[in-house]
């Protein structure tokens, strides 16, 4: 699939972290429909050409970037990352993430409404996200709106100010001020969002009808596992299929963890649901057989659950049936994670994986056959229009931000904790020997991550221009 890869080089003028680049070169670049030498020309941070080799300019002063066998790739478009600012000034604000998805190959995130303090939940809110952000950020970033019980009439306003949609809860949160939804909570904000440019995104777990006994030891996974039974994100789903049946808002569901919830998503798309869903690199990567006693640091909702099931995952995401897999980021400290002696009843639910997401996933996906296409459709298209930005972001075609990301899929590297770039270095992931480093990542023509090195400047963008809201909205996955 790949060959072997000769070392990058710039010319004829020097390349430092956080210039501007007008060239970049690579004998496997990855496009719509092929994958061969091309070069792409970047003006204004925006694509403005993609020439085969032998139309290849030769201009003098030029800062060209060659790059020789590397592949190179639409940047990444991550729409599920949680940022604990503002709020929370200790733990991972967005300095930290958006570095450690620079150097993930990560151009876009997609901040969700929960973590942050007050939650995304009207407007007043949003800004104060703005203002946290602002002048932080290394890569450009997004930000998801929230649904709760009472706030209605703040949905349109954070629409029309630039959030794509909304997440809600089936069932409690754990959070104090970001409470769950019920049927009748969504009936209202379905109605008000109506003919609107949105996606509504669901957490896909419902409270089960009769209460789980736990008699086993907390400190084994297992007591986890059975207190999340797969019916809890079944149910869940039969709702939200219901629902997008019948109001036809393009409905996602985040954090995918049982493959028996697939046939209900298969057969309401059949029915004409616009609903689309994700699975997680943790659920692709991590199986319960696996976890130790006390690993608390495995921890996440749903839970990760044995290998059959994994498989079943990547089956259905070979064939479309699962739409994309992002991180599910979630910054959980040492402390959090340990204060509670390896219960795992008692302990957060979180795994930090932002960086690791394109190793993780190629480590897997090459075994089953994935192409480098795969991989685009995957980690980079539909999670842009996931989050209305395939306008500019997701290809690497004329007119597109210049976002790209340039790495090795042959290069092996073990997961430590010196190499992690977000706050959080507790993941389940230390000692991993993953397929798949990244040398380089350009957020609209820039270098903001080379060969282990930042671009001093943050110089991201906050995707929050004012959206149009057509009186119509098909999903665009159909």
């Amino acid at each position: 699939m790949s060959r072997k890869s000769s070392a990058p080089q710039s010319g004829p003028a020097k390349l430092d972290v956080g210039s501007e680049v007008t060239y970049v070169r690579s004998n496997q670049v990855v496009l719509d429909n092929t994958i061969g030498p091309a070069e792409i020309v970047i003006s204004d941070g925006k694509i403005v050409d993609v020439l085969p080799k032998r139309n290849w300019a030769r201009p003098s002063g030029e800062k060209i970037l060659d790059i020789g066998d590397l592949v190179v790739m639409p940047g990444i478009v991550d729409p599920h990352v949680h940022i604990c600012e503002p709020g929370h000034p200790s733990c991972e604000g967005f300095a930290s993430v958006t570095k450690a998805a620079a150097a993930g190959g990560i151009t876009t995130i997609v901040d969700m409404p929960r973590h942050c303090c007050p939650p995304t939940t009207s407007l007043s809110a949003l800004d104060s996200q703005f203002q946290a952000a602002k002048g932080q950020c290394h890569i450009d970033v997004a930000f998801w709106g929230a649904i709760v019980p009472g706030n209605q009439t703040e949905l349109l306003p954070m629409l029309k100010a630039g959030v794509p949609g909304f997440q809600c809860f089936l069932m409690a949160t754990g959070a104090e001020n970001f409470s769950h939804v019920s049927l009748h909570d969504l009936h209202v904000a379905m109605n008000e969002l109506q003919d609107t440019n949105c996606v509504l995104l669901f957490h896909a777990e419902q409270e089960p009808n009769q209460p789980v006994p736990v008699l086993e030891d907390t400190a084994e996974y297992s007591t986890f596992l059975d207190s999340r039974p797969d019916t809890m994100e079944v149910e869940a789903t039969l709702t939200i299929a219901e629902l997008c049946l019948q109001y036809q808002i393009p409905c996602h569901i985040i954090n995918l963890s049982s493959a028996q919830a697939l046939p209900i998503i298969k057969d309401a798309r059949e029915q004409g649901a616009p609903i689309t869903v994700e699975t997680t690199h943790h659920y692709l990567s991590l199986t319960s057989e696996c976890i130790p006693p006390g690993g608390t640091y495995y921890k996440c909702c749903p839970p990760i659950r044995e290998k059959s099931n994994q498989e079943q995952l990547w089956a259905a995401l070979q064939v479309g049936q699962i739409d994309m897999s992002v991180s599910a980021h979630v910054p959980c400290f040492r402390d959090s994670k340990e204060q509670n002696n390896g219960d795992f009843l008692k302990a957060q639910a979180g795994i930090a994986s932002l960086q690791l997401g394109l190793p993780l996933f190629w480590t897997s996906a090459k075994c089953r056959g994935f192409s480098f296409h795969n991989l685009v459709q995957v980690l980079c298209k539909n999670p842009a229009i996931l989050s209305k930005l395939e306008d500019r972001k997701g290809s690497l075609r004329p007119g597109m931000d210049a976002d790209l990301v340039i790495w090795d899929p042959e290069k092996e590297f073990e997961v430590k904790k010196d190499i992690i770039h977000h706050k959080c270095k507790l993941t389940p992931y230390l000692g991993f020997q993953l397929c798949g480093k990244v040398f380089a990542t350009l957020v609209r023509g820039r270098l903001v991550y080379m060969d282990g090195k930042f671009a001093t400047k943050a110089q991201g963008e906050l995707l929050v221009s004012e959206r149009q809201m057509p009186t119509k909205n098909p999903s665009p996955y159909y």
